[in-house]
């Protein structure tokens, strides 16, 4: 408030409420009530919005007379003359204290809820995994028939898979996966994904695929934009538990603003590629569309769901600058459309520079530095396996003893990026002063771009990042990929 207002007249309320007694204010500059919760621009709106001769109504913070603050609704409104002139102003508040912290309380018990829902959901799912990883593992170590002990370890390889899938889904419904975003075409990917999708709908469901000749690439996360086609596509599959038809289509279409402006989207108008997923399914309601990409909503049965699947295609396609829509109505089944910006890139030309890579095998030597034993021991079995010398540390320090007994060049450093005693950037800070010629490839299960960017930050060459977990398809092909590359 100005400097030249005063205060010149409180009911009982005030009084009670603040602690201050009529002739304690009365005359008062109103600033004596401020808390030093708000910043000056806050009053200045106040200010500017009463001497245009208007009412402020907002949440603001003031003190009482015994130091201690409380929370009001209030509605402050300008007192105008016949001739149009302020002459008064007049506040009215309403102490919200309590329900401000009864609010926060329930959203602080949401939350909690919320965590135990989704605990409960991934403990179910990963127990019934581990379950199999065990079973079949046990089983394995006692059957000495090689055909049987194949197809455990089959067996065990999906489940691990599967657990990394899961994984993912949780880092995609937060919006925290680290995306590798690649320039696809969404046809090769539906062609490479059909024995999977075929095996998980089953044969009660009729799968339809159309395809857009000529059809633009994106760019994407290929496995994350797999996750979106498979959830889509089982969602649709509990759909119709009687059986039905599943459309897969693809398309490309030119979005303008009318377009987002009927859809209710925000987003860049432009060229645009197209996935749609249709079933002839039960269907939804207007009620429950409107909930669908909430976490933790679900229509399925208790232990069927943990209603993450849709809140996780929605946090991928986010990430991937898209959109989603959907569309339903009851016994008529159910379509989303995934929409994803056109690619800048030719994907013909990254298809080409891959080929160089597809061959895996080696002959450098190669330093290994990770903590934890069992991606130690895999890691440095397949490095050998595909003709790499290996030379193996559990942690930085360790790196640094044993490589004062190896004579030679190193050509790459692999280490693990937060480990004990020394981290994965002071590992490689210390052996590329030996080696400058020394390339590096970081590992974590961290999925934090931030804290990898700071691991990683000031060492003078562009990052190479693999993300656990990894096949040793993923690992040998990044290695090659990072040898081959060029020095400046």
């Amino acid at each position: 408030m100005s400097k030249n207002e005063a205060i010149k007249y409180v009911n009982p309320a005030f009084e009670r409420l603040t602690g201050y007694s009529s002739k304690d204010v009365i005359g008062q500059n109103p600033n004596i009530l401020r808390s030093g919760k708000h910043d000056a621009l806050f009053y200045k709106q106040i200010w500017d919005t009463l001497t245009r001769g208007s009412s402020w109504h907002g949440r603001i913070i003031n003190k009482k007379k015994d130091g201690s603050f409380y929370e009001a609704d209030a509605t402050i409104s300008s007192v105008l003359d016949k001739s149009g002139k302020i002459t008064n102003f007049v506040s009215i508040k309403r102490d919200v204290t309590y329900e401000v912290k009864l609010e926060k309380n329930l959203i602080q018990a949401q939350k909690m809820e919320a965590i135990g829902t989704l605990a409960g959901g991934i403990a179910h799912d990963f127990n019934n995994l581990l379950t199999i990883i065990i079973g079949y593992s046990s089983q394995g170590l006692m059957d000495m028939d090689l055909e049987d002990m194949r197809e455990n370890m089959k067996d065990i390889k999906i489940a691990g898979e599967r657990g990394a899938s899961l994984t993912q889904q949780l880092l995609a419904f937060s919006r925290k996966q680290i995306i590798l975003p690649k320039v696809l075409n969404l046809n090769k990917l539906l062609t490479n994904m059909k024995d999977m999708t075929d095996r998980l709908i089953g044969e009660n469901i009729e799968i339809q695929i159309i395809k857009e000749q000529g059809l633009w690439e994106v760019k994407a996360d290929p496995n994350q934009i797999e996750q979106v086609i498979i959830n889509l596509a089982v969602n649709a599959r509990d759909a119709m538990p009687m059986g039905g038809k599943l459309i897969l289509e693809t398309a490309n279409m030119n979005l303008d603003e009318d377009f987002f402006k009927v859809k209710g989207v925000e987003a860049e108008k432009g060229p645009y590629v197209v996935i749609s997923v249709t079933d002839t399914g039960t269907g939804m309601d207007k009620e429950t569309l409107k909930h669908i990409f909430e976490p933790f909503f679900t229509t399925k049965e208790i232990d069927k769901g943990t209603g993450m699947g849709l809140s996780m295609v929605y946090g991928i396609i986010k990430q991937s600058k898209g959109f989603i829509w959907s569309y339903s109505k009851p016994e008529q089944g159910t379509t989303f459309k995934v929409y994803l910006p056109k690619a800048k890139e030719d994907v013909k030309k990254i298809e080409k520079k891959e080929q160089a890579i597809e061959i895996f095998g080696g002959s450098e030597t190669i330093f290994l530095v990770e903590d934890n034993d069992g991606i130690r021991k895999i890691a440095n079995k397949v490095l050998r396996h595909h003709g790499y010398k290996v030379i193996i540390a559990e942690n930085g320090e360790d790196a640094l003893s044993v490589n004062q007994e190896h004579d030679g060049p190193i050509d790459l450093l692999i280490t693990d990026m937060v480990m004990p005693k020394m981290n994965g950037k002071e590992t490689a800070e210390h052996l590329q002063h030996l080696y400058p010629q020394m390339k590096v490839i970081f590992m974590s299960g961290y999925t934090d771009i931030n804290i990898i960017n700071q691991q990683c930050s000031g060492l003078g060459q562009e990052i190479n990042f693999i993300q656990k977990p990894f096949s040793p398809n993923m690992l040998v092909c990044k290695v090659r990929e990072v040898l081959d590359e060029k020095q400046d």
